[in-house]
């Protein structure tokens, strides 16, 4: 339940982040340049452009969960497709897929993504696309090992039995069975693409100003964290929030959705 009410905080934040922000996020007052929090007008102070860090924060709630979306819906549909036909099919199908989903899950997942972004160029559609790219393999291995277990059950059998064909075994018996599994990792999965955006943007390979991400105004309050430490604080905060939404929202429906953790 606390992770349900983080997560719907920040998504209410970020779906009326036009209203719930003080200032334009790249409105800059040079004169107003890293004042403290609690300054009339800017809540959470200024950074050293003199824009309020509330708002940014509040807009760059939207950046990270529209990233954190698009990510983990892309991965779920790739792992999901390849997921099941690997642990369907099995046979040299299963070996070729295994071993591309196992060759995949063994790379570092930022150094993978530093590589794809490279060659496809900063910004966060970029950071989108190389985040996307590199934890579908997460889902291909929870799917691959439920399909293999569900494959000989009686139901499956039966129907195979009945002479239907292999998607409607797949979209009518197995994809309902696996619904679980894949909700808890997709949970999990955006907490892992919020970390990685914000580690692109932080290194300047996200989102590009003046689009306000949390990785950036990290990295915007590293050079002066001694004399301004409210640019770095806030934003961690906002990331720390988001991501433990996610984690504790992931294990509740780990608990729910599995009977066997439920003693």
């Amino acid at each position: 339940m606390i992770g349900i009410v983080i997560i719907v905080t920040l998504c209410i934040v970020a779906a009326f982040a036009p209203t719930l922000a003080l200032h334009p996020f790249a409105e800059q007052d040079l004169m107003r340049s890293l004042e403290r929090p609690l300054t009339p007008g800017h809540p959470l102070g200024t950074d050293v452009f003199g824009r309020d860090i509330y708002s940014r924060i509040v807009w760059g709630a939207r950046v990270s969960l529209q990233v954190g979306l698009m990510v983990t819906s892309v991965s779920m549909a790739i792992g999901i497709l390849i997921g099941c036909i690997s642990g369907f099919y099995g046979g040299r199908v299963d070996l070729v897929l295994s071993n591309l989903i196992n060759l995949v899950w063994g790379f570092p997942l930022i150094l993978v993504a530093l590589l794809f972004v490279t060659v496809i160029g900063p910004g966060l559609t970029g950071a989108m696309i190389a985040t996307g790219l590199v934890i579908w393999s997460g889902f291909a291995r929870i799917v691959r090992g439920e399909v293999l277990a569900l494959r000989s059950r009686e139901f499956v059998v039966a129907a195979q039995a009945l002479g239907r064909g292999n998607l409607w075994i797949i979209f009518r018996h197995i994809l309902p069975n696996i619904i679980g599994p894949v909700l808890v990792i997709a949970s999990f999965t955006m907490a892992v693409a919020v970390i990685i955006e914000t580690s692109l943007s932080f290194l300047g390979l996200g989102a590009q100003p003046p689009t306000p991400s949390w990785g950036s105004m990290l990295n915007e309050g590293r050079a002066v964290l001694y004399r301004a430490w409210w640019l770095a604080t806030f934003p961690g905060i906002a990331i720390a929030l988001l991501v433990l939404g996610f984690n504790l929202l992931g294990d509740g429906l780990r608990d729910v959705l599995d009977p066997r953790m439920r003693d």
